[in-house]
């Protein structure tokens, strides 16, 4: 359930390729930003420009004046950078995004259709296909006690050798109003997290997140 062909459609991120060289999405980690610099200069200059150096940005995207897009980073095609956005590098943002005001990126990839529109931040994590983030919701990407990341669930632990690792979100996630996804966190597709909720571990597709660690099947 937190394999990559299990969490998302790769059909949805110019990360394709890159991504099927994995088992578990955490392990792509590692080499996001030598991805974007491999696949920025291969991108069509008549699609794209590289607005600063290692800074490529769809023609069609939509970037506000008061946004941060530091090096190296990918936007694609009709996505929007709102007011305030700080992207800190190592972002590889596909098409028809949203990020949005105050958010805060860094070292991730994002799907195609993700929406990250208010209050976030998302670092060293992967979201999926449609994917969307409530205001404030967050995720938290080392431990307290600095420690190498473990992605539990009830039945295994898995040792990641990540001392940063967010969350990884299978498509067509919804996470609540200011919720904090612990690190190792992964999700399942089409599973929703109810607002306010602090997440941490392995939580099934197709489910409920509710108040109280509770999770229930969906309908």
């Amino acid at each position: 359930m937190y394999q990559i062909t299990e969490l998302y459609d790769l059909s949805h991120t110019i990360a394709a390729e890159y991504l099927r060289q994995f088992t578990y999405p955490w392990e792509a980690l590692k080499g996001i930003k030598e991805l974007i610099l491999s696949l920025g200069p291969t991108l069509d200059t008549q699609e794209y420009t590289e607005i600063e150096e290692q800074v490529w940005v769809h023609h069609t995207a939509k970037i506000a004046p008061t946004a941060y897009l530091g090096a190296p980073c990918i936007i694609g095609a009709n996505t929007e950078v709102r007011h305030g956005a700080f992207i800190r590098g190592s972002a590889l943002v596909g098409e028809n995004c949203v990020v949005g005001n105050s958010v805060e990126l860094k070292n991730v990839i994002l799907f195609d259709k993700v929406q990250t529109p208010h209050y976030n931040y998302v670092g060293d994590s992967i979201l999926g296909y449609q994917s969307h983030m409530g205001a404030g919701s967050i995720t938290s990407n080392v431990k307290s006690d600095k420690t190498l990341v473990v992605v539990k669930n009830s039945t295994e632990q898995i040792e990641t050798g990540l001392k940063k690792m967010g969350a990884m979100l299978g498509d067509f996630v919804e996470v609540g109003c200011n919720s904090v996804l612990n690190p190792g966190t992964v999700i399942g597709r089409n599973t929703s997290i109810y607002p306010l909720s602090c997440v941490r571990g392995v939580v099934a597709e197709n489910s409920i997140y509710k108040t109280g660690d509770v999770v229930v099947k969906k309908q």
